[in-house]
Formats: structure tokens, C-alpha cells, sequence
């Protein structure tokens, strides 16, 4: 791999702080974390959080499982109207965001940048053993991506957020020159693309004066399995709501030059247009919450080829922008429409085994003599892509809520879908295609589309990877036959 240094000292510092934020949550505790029980008034809380000094205090049960947390930012947004004797359990923030002990510092950063909170919870078989602040862990002011956020947030045009968008593509490239794990730097791709989008989808937002519609960006593939990588065009849509009454179409004719604008902007910034026009400008993908129904419905009871494909597309939504409770309300609705339409589930199992694993008989690997690139293995087409096209069976068919592939895994193992061990070993194959894919993707000094961007060559892996990748390759075609068992093909 290339030994090019970081290009400014804002990348010097993030690849700094990796072997910080490697380590395992629990070796950042520090003290017992400041707790109360349910029964606390908001008083007895501020009391407590004054004389520890902290910013937030943790609700706690009687077996110490947290139900809640409440913070200095709570208590602000509520003055000077909050009413000091009132239970904690009136103004705590519910479910707080938890990790496990074991967890690596880095998907604490995470968590505190995509949902912008300040602290995380730390446990260890549910119970609380400690809090990581924003303080504690690091300061986001001087991490690298806190940093890089902040002025993505704070950028006044799409010319300044495409330069923003370039630095993304070259500290990512480092990261994985740098031996980051694969799934958590795709998450952290997908959380800056998720950040240049949203400021984007803001500032144009502002240019258009469309009044009582709820709407929600809908983002699809990659960046809605939150699984980006450096290549990856634009996979979008609307979905919107007239609360005052009006046609769908008088909507959507709103809508429009909005969407355009968005999709032109998203195109400067570097996520080409899609060739497929599967975007929020298409009046198609520009729908009400009605007509969304009615377009998924159409292709559960479609068996054609495109429309298999469009819905494998469409069926990772995920909101980036406006109101995601319109989101949610769709997905809760599909996953529970799909779940009654086993032979549409059998038809998508159907497609998820037309790519097979290119393994050979007689040697390590069938390849392909592509235009430009003899004797190559389309890793996106023959690997990645089957676990994404499997995962979403199984998880559709249970009504499994996830989308990202790695958490369809867990979430599959944890309900018995898939055997514990399996879904373990799947998990670790599907990383090891991503990290392989990446490393590649890192080498190359521009795209030949989306083909080249992920094709390689067997021949010039190490021995140790060319092993790994046919053992990954032998794990995706067991996942290939435990779908054509349960499905009968």
C-alpha cells in the first residue's frame, strides 16, 4: 500500500488518536458514574450532579440497568419553567444510547457524532458500569471527526462542501492505509457523506419556499445500508405528506426543482448522478406517503427481473433529512405487509442466488477476462453484493427493522434466524471481502466506474489474503445454500 503521509495536520491527528480509540470502552472509566433511582426528584439530581461536577446523571433500576439519563443540556432547554420537585422520571431522556464494556472507543465517537449527544453509556451485561463523556473520551473539538463535522455544518455553499467532500475521500483513504476495520470505516464514511448531505439538503432547502408538506430525504443502497464506500453514486428519494389536503401532485410539483437542485449539488460534491435515475428528482421516487405504499406494494406482487432489482434498491431505505418519523412509520408498515408474502420472498431469494462465489474446482478462483482488466474478480458483484441480497431476505422475512448487513447479521443471530456460530463466521467473511474491497478501492487514483472500482486481481494478493478470500468466498456459498434450503430452490 501507498506510505503517503496524511495531507494536513487536521488527518495527522485523527490517525494520531486510532490507537486511542481502539481501546475497549472500559479502559476509559474513570470513578463510579453519578446515579439515582426513579424515584429521585429533579431536585435530589441537580443536587447530586453539582456536588460530583458533572453534566448528566444516570436513572438507574433497582438491578442498575439505566431507564434514563438527564443532563445540564435537559435542564436548560426546560428553564425556567421546570418544576424542581417533579419526578426524574418526567424529564429524563428515555432508553439512553448504551454501549457494552468491550466496545472500541471509536464507535463511542460515533455514536455521539451521528446522534449529537454528549455522553454514552457504558455496561456490561446490562448493567451500568460508567459513563464516557465527550470530555472523558476525547474532546470532539480536537478530534478529526468532530472537527471535519463541525465545518461541514458550518458551510455556507456547496463549492466549500465539495472541498469538504474531496478531504473525506482522502482521509478515508488514509484510514484504510492505516488498517482501519472495515465496518467501522464505512460507518464513518457514511456518517461525513450523511453530514455533507444534510448540509446540502439544508442550504438548498432554504431556496425553496414549499409550505405545509412534511417530507423526508430518503437515501437507498449503500448509504442507506449506511456500508459507503469510495465509489458509490446517488441512490435517493422523497417522501412527503400535503397536511393541508392537497393533491399529490400539486406536492410533488413543489417538490421537484427542489429535489433537482439537491441531486445537481450532491453530483458537485462528488456522488455522481445515477445512471438509473433512481433519485428524489425522478417524479417516480418523489412520492406521497400513499403512493409509496401503492409503489411497494407493486413490487411485492411483481415477479420481472427490473422490478426485483429496483425493489432490492429501494427496500434498504433509510430518512437523512425532514421528518424521519414518515420513515419509520413506512417501515414499520412494509416489514409487516412483506412478512404475508412468502411467495415475493421467495422470488427475492431466487435473485440473491444468481451471483455465486467464484470459487473454482481445480484452483483458488473462477475469474473474468473484463474489458481493460483480464483475469479479475468483481468483489461488489460476486461477493459483497450476495450477502446484502441474503441478509435482506432473512431480515424482510422476520421482520427484522435493521438495514446495514453486519447488524442484519447480529440482529438474525440474536433471533435465532441464523445459528449463533454462523452468523459469526458470516459476519467476519463479509468484513474481510469490505477490507480487501477498500484496500483496493484506496489504491486507485481515480474510478473507472463503478466495475473497476471493484475488481481485483487474486494473483497479486498476499498468500495470507488470496486464503481468507476463498475461505470468505466457501462461508458465502454455505449463507447461498441455507437460502436455497429454506426456500426451496
Amino acid at each position: 500500500m501507498s506510505s503517503t503521509a496524511p495531507a494536513n495536520p487536521l488527518e495527522r491527528r485523527l490517525i494520531a488518536e486510532q490507537q486511542t480509540l481502539a481501546q475497549p470502552l472500559r479502559n476509559l472509566l474513570r470513578g463510579q458514574p453519578v446515579v439515582c433511582d426513579e424515584n429521585c426528584t429533579v431536585r435530589s439530581a441537580l443536587r447530586r450532579m453539582n456536588e460530583a461536577h458533572v453534566g448528566g446523571i444516570v436513572v438507574v433500576d433497582a438491578k442498575q440497568r439505566p431507564t434514563g439519563i438527564f443532563t445540564e443540556r435537559d435542564l436548560l432547554r426546560r428553564m425556567p419553567d421546570l418544576d424542581l420537585d417533579l419526578p426524574i422520571t418526567a424529564v429524563m431522556v428515555r432508553e439512553p444510547l448504551s454501549l457494552p464494556a468491550h466496545t472500541p472507543s471509536y464507535e463511542a465517537a460515533l455514536l455521539m457524532v451521528e446522534h449529537n449527544i454528549r455522553h454514552v453509556l457504558v455496561t456490561d451485561d446490562e448493567r451500568l458500569v460508567g459513563v464516557v463523556s465527550e470530555r472523558a473520551l476525547f474532546s470532539l473539538q480536537r478530534l478529526g471527526l468532530g472537527e471535519l463535522t463541525l465545518e461541514i455544518r458550518l458551510a455556507r455553499d456547496i463549492d466549500a462542501l465539495a472541498q469538504l467532500a474531496a478531504r473525506v475521500r482522502r482521509l478515508t483513504r488514509t484510514l484504510v492505509e492505516e488498517g482501519v476495520a472495515p465496518e467501522r470505516l464505512t460507518l464513518f464514511v457514511s456518517v461525513l457523506n450523511d453530514r455533507i448531505s444534510e448540509r446540502i439538503i439544508e442550504l438548498v432547502r432554504k431556496r425553496h419556499p414549499f409550505d405545509r408538506i412534511g417530507w423526508c430525504w430518503l437515501t437507498f443502497g449503500s448509504e442507506g445500508r449506511l456500508e459507503q464506500t469510495f465509489a458509490t453514486d446517488q441512490d435517493n428519494g422523497l417522501l412527503f405528506v400535503a397536511h393541508d389536503g392537497a393533491p399529490a401532485a400539486r406536492a410533488r410539483e413543489a417538490l421537484l426543482p427542489f429535489a433537482r437542485e439537491v441531486n445537481e449539488a450532491l453530483d458537485a460534491c462528488g456522488f455522481p448522478l445515477c445512471k438509473g435515475n433512481v433519485m428524489a428528482s425522478n417524479p417516480a421516487l418523489c412520492l406521497s406517503y400513499e403512493e409509496w405504499q401503492a409503489k411497494l406494494t407493486s413490487w411485492l406482487e411483481n415477479s420481472e427481473p427490473k422490478a426485483l432489482l429496483d425493489a432490492a434498491i429501494v427496500f434498504d431505505f433509510r430518512a437523512l433529512a425532514g421528518d424521519a418519523r414518515l420513515a419509520a412509520d413506512l417501515r414499520q408498515w412494509f416489514l409487516a405487509v412483506t412478512r404475508k408474502r412468502p411467495n415475493f420472498l421467495r422470488l427475492l431469494a431466487e435473485n440473491a442466488l444468481q451471483a455465486k462465489p467464484p470459487l473454482a474446482r481445480f484452483k483458488d478462483f473462477v475469474t473474468e477476462d473484463a474489458p481493460g482488466a483480464p483475469g479479475t474478480i468483481n468483489l461488489k458483484m460476486y461477493g459483497v453484493r450476495p450477502f446484502v441480497d441474503a441478509m435482506r431476505v432473512y431480515s424482510l422475512a422476520h421482520g427484522l427493522p435493521q438495514t446495514n448487513t453486519a447488524d442484519r447479521l447480529r440482529a438474525a443471530a440474536a433471533a435465532g434466524v441464523l445459528p449463533t456460530a454462523e452468523a459469526e463466521g458470516m459476519l467476519a467473511a463479509f468484513l474481510m471481502l469490505q477490507r480487501v474491497r477498500l484496500a483496493h478501492q484506496a489504491r486507485l487514483d481515480t474510478f473507472p466506474g463503478d466495475d473497476g472500482a471493484n475488481r481485483i486481481d487474486p494473483t497479486k494478493l498476499n498468500e495470507l489474503d488470496r486464503r481468507t478470500l476463498k475461505e470468505a468466498f466457501r462461508i458465502l456459498r454455505d449463507l447461498q445454500s441455507r437460502l436455497a434450503m429454506d426456500y426451496h430452490l
